[in-house]
């Protein structure tokens, strides 16, 4: 019997446009676009060397900008303008913030306190209740009742705003398709904007003050209102719209009956991130004369008084804290089913309030008992005094706090920062655009050039690279931290359970607040502002990796793990690449984080574009603010898309 011999036969040579050859090119895309890349930085960076950005590609805004402040400095009291539009809005700002003050006021300490605790108690039990009672308690025994309802106050009002602004932006956007394309991208920039860069523009048209302070706060918590209402109002259940249509509905009945119910949910989420987010503003506000704990945190930090900043800054965990549970535990219960004595609770719970309030005020008074605070400042000083004496160097072996510090500058801040203001000016787009081209599409890559090259054009190019080295820098000890965390905690239960609670409180605590441990163990400089936004990022990434290491296919894990796959390989050839859109996520949202604090580390030394707003804010030079502003919000547009995946386009033919 013959032989049956297999011949090879010849492969046809692939179509130029079909699939095929696209998932050739998409193969070797990544190689071949790092390939140019390190070729043109070679060449480029032996032919022309170091350069920053050029001086004649330079706007000068000074001038322009000096003209426009002392234009509104010389006319805020006599052009019609500011006399009835911002006049009215800043005096009604300035009426409703001290109408809420004075009615805390007047509430005293007790009736505030059983507010809360009622509150707290009809929305979400007893153990919050408590937890409400003894976190209000708290800020009185530290001495803080006073400003505390300042800042309540300023909060109040910011967020009656924030939320009634969002809501209408969101049923617009909900609503109508084009209105959803047209504040999309609007709230896409404003969510990576630090918050520093919302103070510049309400300070030149308002002032220092408490107007300006609320403005900015409204302009920063609104959008995940906005967001959230969109989500929800066009998250609807088609079925349920479809059958109140078929009723006869008209267009309001079934959005008063139908939709607005169905995003009960979405709506209250929205309520709890604007709160929270209105809580961070408030008190980085007290830079331009918000009042309240926040700046009892900014000028005790601005003397290096770290007992004075954690007195101020424990209230402010607190009422984060009590806030972010009580609307949390709102949202949480709408499934529940409602009794009929709901509205009797309510009813017991505002008359035990008043009848408190009443009763202390006949007893006591309304303020806070003087003699009854607890003085934290002085131990606290004392105990940072024996750090500095004992830790900040001079420790066998490790070596103290102040030596990390100056080690991490030395070895790891100043060779990025050189490293980056070395480099070409041209180079340095060209690895954005790279990179850009690698995670995005070519929009997202214009988008991140263009906006580099704005802040070249700016005149603060070297600047904006110190600020972007501190950032990168942050985000690798955050990424190589969270993911190994994350990693662990999706891994076993029981350090998922552990670090639940410790997320979450940190996932509450406003931005300032993460800078007094770090200047209490670091001293001042560079070094600890990144510290700060790494401890501030660090909750989000471990989150995020945790989720979409556990959102991974069982069924996958289970055929990998019958095939004799070891938890190593499961981990390295299943898990991360199926989680890899969560990882990216996770990658995106701790450099928009690190970015936020690395730019509030201008308080407390961390220089560069930071010190430049804070200075410009601090005295009155809203030029250099503003430059630096803009800046800044142009760097974190930059490395939002940069590091932001957006879903390509397939082919016709894929």
């Amino acid at each position: 019997m013959a032989a049956v011999t297999a011949t090879a036969t010849p492969a046809r040579p692939t179509a130029l446009g079909s699939p095929q050859a696209a998932t050739v090119l998409a193969r070797h895309r990544t190689p071949a676009l790092l390939g140019a890349a390190v070729v043109l930085l070679v060449l480029g960076s032996l032919l022309t060397g170091r350069g920053a950005w050029p001086e004649d590609l330079t706007v000068d805004l000074t001038g322009p900008l000096g003209s426009v402040s002392d234009w509104i400095i010389d006319n805020r009291d006599t052009h019609p303008l500011f006399l009835y539009f911002f006049g009215h809005i800043s005096n009604g700002v300035v009426l409703s913030v001290r109408a809420v003050y004075l009615v805390l006021l007047a509430a005293g300490w007790a009736g505030v306190t059983a507010a809360a605790g009622l509150i707290a108690w009809r929305v979400a039990g007893v153990r919050l209740a408590l937890t409400g009672v003894v976190a209000f308690l708290l800020c009185g025994l530290l001495g803080m009742w006073v400003p505390t309802m300042q800042t309540l106050a300023l909060m109040v009002v910011a967020v009656l705003v924030s939320v009634a602004l969002g809501a209408l932006l969101g049923l617009a956007a909900g609503l109508s398709d084009r209105v959803f394309r047209l504040l999309r991208p609007v709230l896409d920039t404003m969510q990576v904007m630090p918050a520093f860069a919302y103070l510049l523009p309400v300070v030149l048209v308002f002032g220092i003050g408490v107007p300006a302070a609320v403005l900015a706060t409204v302009v920063y918590a609104a959008p995940p209102m906005a967001r959230l209402t969109a989500l929800g109002l066009r998250g609807a259940d088609a079925g349920v719209m479809e059958a109140a249509a078929s009723l006869g509905a008209t267009g309001r009945q079934r959005l008063l009956t139908a939709r607005l119910p169905l995003a009960r949910k979405e709506l209250l989420l929205g309520l709890n991130q604007t709160i929270m987010m209105a809580l961070s503003m408030a008190v980085i506000a007290s830079v331009i004369g918000a009042g309240g704990l926040g700046d009892r945190v900014y000028q005790a930090l601005a003397s290096v008084d770290v007992g004075a900043a954690l007195a101020a800054g424990i209230p402010i965990v607190l009422l984060a804290v009590v806030l972010d549970r009580v609307t949390g535990a709102a949202g949480n219960g709408l499934d529940r089913p409602r009794p009929g004595s709901a509205r009797l609770g309510w009813a017991v719970a505002a008359a035990g309030t008043v009848l408190v309030a009443v009763v202390a005020r006949l007893v006591s008074g309304t303020s806070w008992p003087d003699g009854r605070t607890v003085a934290v400042a002085e131990p606290v000083n004392r105990a940072v005094g024996w750090m500095t004496d004992h830790l900040y160097s001079g420790v066998p072996v490790i070596g103290g706090t102040a030596d990390w510090a100056g080690r991490f500058t030395t070895w790891v801040l100043d060779p990025v920062r050189d490293g980056l203001q070395w480099l070409p000016w041209w180079a340095v787009l060209l690895l954005i655009a790279v990179l850009a081209m690698l995670i995005g599409t070519w929009r997202t890559t214009v988008t991140a050039v263009l906006a580099m090259a704005a802040i070249g054009v700016l005149g603060v190019w070297n600047p904006a690279l110190d600020t972007l080295s501190q950032v990168l820098a942050g985000v690798a000890v955050t990424l190589v931290a969270g993911f190994a965390v994350g990693i662990a905690a999706s891994r076993s239960e029981r350090v998922e359970r552990l670090l639940r609670p410790v997320l979450d409180v940190f996932q509450t605590m406003p931005q300032f607040v993460y800078l007094i441990p770090v200047v209490a163990l670091f001293g001042v400089g560079r070094a600890p502002a990144v510290a700060a936004a790494v401890i501030y990022a660090l909750p989000a990434v471990v989150r995020i990796t945790t989720q979409g290491l556990n959102g991974v296919d069982p069924v996958t894990m289970e055929s990998s793990r019958s095939l004799g796959a070891t938890g190593v390989q499961q981990l390295l050839k299943v898990q991360l690449p199926l989680a890899r859109p969560a990882l990216l996520l996770a990658v995106n949202q701790g450099v928009v984080l690190v970015l936020a604090v690395v730019v509030i580390g201008g308080l407390v030394g961390g220089g560069s574009l930071g010190y430049s707003a804070v200075f410009g804010l601090a005295q009155g030079d809203l030029a250099t603010g503003l430059v630096a502003g803009a800046a800044i919000v142009l760097l974190g547009l930059m490395l939002d898309r940069v590091t932001q995946p957006t879903a390509r386009r397939s082919g016709k033919g894929a």
